[in-house]
């Protein structure tokens, strides 16, 4: 699960986060600005991982743990705000324990963070997602700093909402760059207002040793842990905080936090953007409401009409813009069906179902948790000048859609704070027993191409990769597709510590049911 905010009922909003790669060799046109920028944001990745892990002189007071609801038991970490400053003020972790079905016979803890925003509310509304774990573990749920269970003092609600993932897009001149840019400042005003000093910690490099700090509270020797999409950038922070600690590590989802350069996240995402267009051509190849006629020249040819005249659209009209947003949010597997249906529609001359398709506008109030995104990823953005030129190579790599990706995921963070910082480094991980990695060839929130690139960075990782989308894992459990190869090596390794094949492939389970109406 990657939600937007704590609200699970906004769940099919798209909240991409960072996967980097790109040819490693700068695109001619690259601007000084950037080449400056890089080096800055490596310079400040250095700086960031040789930092040592802070270490604390006792073990942590135990969990006293309630019961809360949902079959549920609740209880506070206390943690410092700065783990340098490991004797200063403190704050507050939520985390809950779903019990093992049957104690006499469970194998430890699992420590799960399922993503992007809370944990706890989302599992509360879907427990299916990690009820199988409870076969074998007392799964730990861990929220992270900034967000919590409803009602809980450690949830923080931030007066104004991000503005919408999709402004750098429908405005895209210099004077909607900077009303977007001054829509984030207020945004993370008012975060920093409502979380007080505890703003502070908001980075991974924090929340790893909040993980650190929830080992020793349960008293486990080694971290047994599920990360899933933003859970897995703490999973990576603690590999290279604490390596001697990890126990089984499974990461679903990944984003790539080892490319310092803007431009080589930006193409990662350009590039599976392109990719999915064709694999959602090819997907309707085999039946969809498009009928025989050909995806990727039905967007084509709407591209090139709505570039000539806006689309009607009921009682509106869909420019090209609104158009490539829609798309854009129609392209996740879900979707599909409605993105086929949208087409065809549009093709037809109603681009109705087409404008339904783009993102809602932001709820009140916000979260923090995309503060603490821009904080791991981009502390540093480029200028408006400078993006264009960046833009220009993007749209060579991916002409069609992929390019749009640019401006979706620079939104996030223009005209952000830079304070605090755990900026993208080469990962530095050694003495680590063997992770797993979980890639999905159809996950545009998390690109296959970062996931593959970080992968590769980790002595001794297995990788697994399948034909579904983001949150494979959770999803499947939620569609109540158990047996599937994909769990059954999940399963196999946290119980067993029993690692796929070399090169272990997966079927797309969930992919394979989506209706083609």
């Amino acid at each position: 699960m990657y939600p937007r905010n704590v609200r699970t009922s906004r769940a099919r909003r798209r909240d991409g986060y960072a996967g980097r790669q790109m040819p490693p060799r700068r695109g001619p046109g690259e601007t000084r600005g950037m080449r400056i920028l890089g080096a800055a944001m490596a310079a400040l990745a250095l700086t960031a991982s040789l930092q040592s892990p802070a270490t604390a002189t006792s073990r942590p007071a135990a969990l006293k743990w309630t019961a809360c609801g949902d079959g549920m038991e609740c209880a506070k970490l206390t943690v410092p705000i700065d783990w340098n400053r490991p004797g200063g003020p403190t704050t507050q972790v939520d985390t809950a324990r779903l019990p093992a079905r049957d104690p006499a016979r469970k194998l430890g803890s699992l420590v799960v963070n399922t993503g992007g925003g809370a944990t706890i509310q989302p599992v509360r509304a879907m427990p299916a997602v990690v009820r199988e774990l409870t076969t074998w573990f007392d799964v730990i749920l861990i929220d992270p700093r900034g967000l919590g269970d409803k009602g809980s003092q450690a949830l923080v609600e931030c007066p104004i909402p991000q503005p919408r993932i999709d402004g750098l897009v429908l405005q895209p001149g210099a004077d909607g760059w900077r009303a977007h840019a001054k829509a984030n400042a207020a945004y993370d005003a008012s975060c920093r207002k409502a979380m007080g000093a505890a703003y502070q910690g908001l980075t991974s490099w924090q929340v790893a040793h909040d993980l650190e700090a929830l080992r020793r509270a349960l008293g486990e020797p080694k971290l047994r842990y599920f990360g899933n999409s933003y859970g897995t950038v703490y999973g990576q922070a603690y590999m290279e905080l604490f390596p001697g600690k990890v126990g089984r590590m499974v990461l679903d989802g990944m984003p790539d936090h080892s490319r310092p350069s803007l431009e080589h996240w930006l193409g990662a995402y350009a590039r599976t953007q392109e990719q999915q267009l064709e694999r959602f051509r090819d997907w309707c190849a085999a039946g969809c409401a498009l009928g025989d006629a050909d995806a990727i020249e039905v967007f084509d040819d709407l591209l090139a009409r709505v570039r000539r005249a806006p689309l009607p659209a009921g009682e509106r009209t869909l420019g090209e813009r609104e158009f490539l947003v829609a798309v854009t949010e129609g392209l996740t597997p879900p979707a599909w069906p409605r993105l086929a249906a949208a087409l065809r529609r549009a093709a037809d001359g109603d681009a109705t179902d087409l404008a339904k398709l783009r993102p809602l506008p932001p709820e009140k109030p916000g979260y923090p948790h995309g503060a603490m995104l821009c904080h791991d990823f981009m502390p540093e953005t480029p200028g408006y000048r400078e993006f264009l030129a960046v833009e220009s190579r993007l749209r060579a790599l991916a002409p069609r859609i992929g390019w749009v990706q640019g401006r979706y995921q620079v939104a996030r963070c223009v005209g952000m704070g830079k304070d605090p910082a755990y900026p993208p480094h080469p990962v530095r991980v050694k003495g680590v027993p063997p992770v797993l990695i979980v890639i999905g060839d159809t996950d545009i929130t998390t690109p296959h191409l970062g996931a593959e690139h970080l992968a590769g960075q980790i002595p001794g990782a297995r990788v697994v990769q399948h034909g579904d989308g983001h949150a494979a894992y959770l999803m499947q459990g939620v569609a109540g597709l158990n047996d599937t190869c994909l769990r059954r090596h999940v399963h196999d390794y946290l119980t067993a510590g029993t690692l796929p094949p070399p090169g272990a492939r997966c079927p797309g389970d969930l992919v394979a049911r989506i209706p083609r109406g």
